[in-house]
């Protein structure tokens, strides 16, 4: 991919896995307080979190999150029935990967976790 912004840092990592919490409304804030605080990112809204459960078609149903940073922003995305997530961060200040990894993985309490930074 050519990048049209040379100028721009951003950093992108997609973090998957399978969860074992009970994932609310409260543990999707829960998370964000903790992986904000853990990279040293600065949110100037609360998050928005939308949730589909007894929506639609139940293979999809979870929750939809973003909570915009002064960095750019996080999104959470949660499927109730396959206890699966998908985070990606997105942001124009460098993070540790490794931290992000670490905070995710423990709290969501999976074992089983994939990334891939872009």
């Amino acid at each position: 991919m050519k990048d049209l912004a040379p100028d721009v840092f951003r950093q992108r990592l997609l973090i998957e896995g399978i969860y074992s919490i009970e994932v609310t409304e409260d543990s999707i804030k829960e998370y964000y307080n903790t992986i904000l605080k853990e990279l040293s990112l600065t949110t100037y809204k609360d998050p928005i979190i939308h949730s589909s459960l007894g929506i639609g078609d139940e293979k999809n149903q979870g929750f939809e999150a973003f909570v915009p940073l002064i960095e750019s922003g996080i999104a959470v995305y949660t499927w109730s029935r396959n206890k699966f997530f998908s985070i990606v961060l997105f942001t124009c200040k460098e993070f540790d990967e490794d931290v992000a990894l670490r905070v995710t993985r423990a709290f969501f309490k999976t074992k089983q976790i994939e990334y891939k930074s872009f």
